[in-house]
């Protein structure tokens, strides 16, 4: 059976589409890192793939707001072939800044007529957070969660609060299920810092679009890959393979 073919999209600043890249090789697929000015100039090159990852890192430095350049760029840009892709039942997945991409370009949660229904805003603590932390998967919309009862990975960036316009839109998310991951601690309850490390409405951590297809998450799945990967590696009893690598996998999975 042939692999899926994975596009890495890349943009100046980012600094997650190698491990990204590798992440997805080792789960069966085939990943290629892309530029964003060459898929502006042949958009038609994203049909040859089954896939679409947009890595974390500081895209366009984030000068702006956290992928707030690169989400205009794909609205305005790619806005037809990026739509033709989800439709055809194909995945997206958006990691830590690829989050707030998806969601500013509209692409997990589109705008209504007051504008932008969510955002993903600068942490509560006021700086920069690196760490690990845990997720419950609150959901089985997404084929990237499948199976997946709690997931442990870390976490490093400075906007990743989310924030809804009003409580009654968080209230909806849940409803409809695209309230996929929430911050707990290890037994799988909420709280505040450091098990919210952001102080996200909801202890929201990650959203999919109605589909379940097009997944956006903080945390970094593919900096857990394998029991090394965690700081106290030597000093645990760990599993052989990193919570992350199952994200992956079933992504490759659904194409099965």
């Amino acid at each position: 059976m042939a692999k899926p073919r994975v596009l890495i999209l890349r943009a100046p600043g980012a600094n997650c589409d190698l491990e990204t890249e590798f992440a997805f090789n080792q789960a069966g697929a085939v990943a290629e890192r892309v530029h964003v000015n060459r898929l502006r100039e042949e958009p038609h090159r994203l049909r040859r793939y089954q896939i679409l990852a947009i890595p974390g890192g500081f895209t366009y430095g984030d000068d702006v707001a956290a992928g707030k350049l690169l989400a205009v760029q794909l609205a305005h840009f790619l806005r037809d072939a990026l739509h033709e892709f989800r439709s055809q039942e194909k995945l997206i997945l958006g990691i830590c800044n690829g989050f707030q991409v998806l969601l500013k370009a509209g692409l997990i949660v589109p705008p209504d007529e007051d504008g932008p229904i969510a955002t993903l805003t600068h942490n509560d603590i006021g700086r920069f957070v690196d760490r690990w932390v845990y997720l419950k998967v609150q959901s089985d919309l997404s084929p990237f969660l499948q199976g997946i009862d709690l997931l442990y990975l870390p976490v490093a960036h400075g906007e990743g609060k989310f924030l809804c316009r009003e409580p009654w839109l968080l209230q909806g998310l849940e409803q409809t299920g695209q309230l996929v991951l929430r911050y707990v601690d290890a037994q799988g309850r909420p709280g505040p810092f450091p098990i919210n490390p952001n102080g996200s409405q909801g202890d929201v951590a990650g959203l999919c679009d109605i589909t379940g297809r097009v997944l956006g998450l903080m945390p970094h799945p593919e900096r857990h890959l394998f029991h090394t990967q965690h700081p106290r590696w030597t000093r645990t009893d760990w599993k052989e393979e990193g919570d992350g690598m199952r994200l992956f996998r079933n992504a490759v999975d659904y194409f099965a």
